[in-house]
């Protein structure tokens, strides 16, 4: 990003999330509950971690693989957001990541 347009830019929270396909409906309606205005979704995510390697290929439909979704929100509603993610985590595998990020267009988040 140019360094004039770095001046202009807002300080959001970036929230992603990895979950198994089965339970995107879920993080989608609590991002989307809690005050996001949108989301990325992108499937047949795959990776590696304490549970072991999870590979991005599709078996029969997208509810089989891992999933990821990404939004940008204003840093007062991340922590609902984190909150509710983190209860579905409980029960289930995934993970969440919070971090802060600069937008140009902070309108439309």
């Amino acid at each position: 990003m140019p360094r004039e347009s770095l001046t202009s830019a807002s300080t959001l929270g970036r929230i992603e999330v990895v979950i198994d396909g089965e339970h995107v409906p879920a993080v989608r309606g609590l991002l989307l509950s809690a005050g996001a205005k949108g989301y990325t979704a992108i499937q047949g995510v795959s990776g590696f971690g304490h549970s072991g390697a999870h590979e991005g290929r599709l078996w029969y439909n997208d509810r089989n693989s891992l999933s990821m979704l990404i939004s940008v929100v204003p840093m007062e509603h991340a922590e609902s957001i984190v909150a509710g993610i983190r209860q579905l985590l409980d029960d289930h595998h995934g993970v969440v990541l919070v971090s802060e990020t600069l937008v140009s267009r902070a309108d439309y988040f």
